[in-house]
């Protein structure tokens, strides 16, 4: 499903100072397409995820998702078409249930059933193999396992496979692997490019990341100051650099903090 972005304008007061968190932003997203969007902290990159998603409302401009505005639409309304996944791996799931019954309330979400009579064996039968399938097979053992108790990689699979079940109209990826170590990052990033080309969603993913960046996605956004100032795509992407990156952000002027240039550095495994 494609995604419109038109003049999107977003002004905070703080502290008596208006700050310009989006400035005049216009994207075309089409079906299908896998983009990242980079830029320091206070660039205006979650601040677009939160008016796609719905969590904020723009002060002007317009949002379309598959040809249907949704502007003004309620973050809930929206929740039935976009998936999203956010940095905190304790985001996205209910700590005091069991990963089959987590991957229960996705699945049954759209149909608005509960999980008063439990798991049904035919969508348990589906967990395993869609787990098998996507290389989880350590999260078959553990079914019947409380999410709380999984460690941050694990409860982040479980996240993006609740985001995605269902196959929703776009995928909002929230810097998803920023609070993993090293090893598991790379195992979501390489689960979430599986599910995106097995699927064939339209992905817009906030990173920090450069080499996350340079490896996934068909196109590379970079924002600064509230706009986007460059949209990189094709052989100009294939040919991006660590080091390359790192010399658009200082040729265009666009502010940096330690954050952005960090090398898969990554946090420890949350719990």
């Amino acid at each position: 499903v494609d995604l419109d972005l038109q003049d999107l304008q977003k002004q905070f007061s703080v502290g008596g100072e208006t700050i310009v968190a989006l400035n005049g932003v216009n994207l075309e997203v089409p079906d299908g397409q896998f983009v990242t969007v980079m830029g320091s902290n206070g660039a205006g990159k979650s601040t677009v995820l939160n008016t796609v998603a719905g969590a904020l409302v723009v002060d002007s401009g317009k949002v379309t998702l598959g040809g249907r505005d949704i502007t003004r639409m309620s973050e809930h309304r929206r929740a039935r078409m976009i998936g999203r996944v956010f940095q905190d791996p304790r985001i996205g799931t209910a700590p005091a249930l069991t990963v089959a019954e987590n991957i229960a309330l996705a699945a049954l979400r759209p149909k608005r059933r509960t999980l008063r009579r439990g798991v049904p064996s035919v969508l348990r039968a589906e967990v395993i193999e869609r787990f098998e399938r996507c290389g989880l097979d350590d999260l078959c053992d553990r079914l019947d396992q409380q999410v709380g108790t999984l460690s941050g990689g694990q409860r982040q699979a479980v996240s993006l496979l609740m985001a995605t079940w269902e196959h929703p109209a776009l995928l909002l990826l929230d810097e998803h692997t920023a609070a993993l170590d090293p090893k598991r990052a790379s195992e979501i990033m390489a689960l979430t490019a599986r599910i995106q080309a097995e699927s064939e969603l339209t992905v817009l993913m906030v990173t920090h990341d450069v080499d996350q960046a340079i490896a996934f996605g068909d196109r590379l956004i970079m924002m600064d100051r509230g706009r986007i100032i460059d949209d990189i795509a094709g052989a100009d992407k294939s040919a991006l650099t660590f080091e390359s990156v790192i010399e658009l952000f200082h040729k265009k002027g666009m502010s940096m903090d330690d954050r952005t240039v960090l090398r898969n550095e990554g946090g420890p495994d949350a719990s």
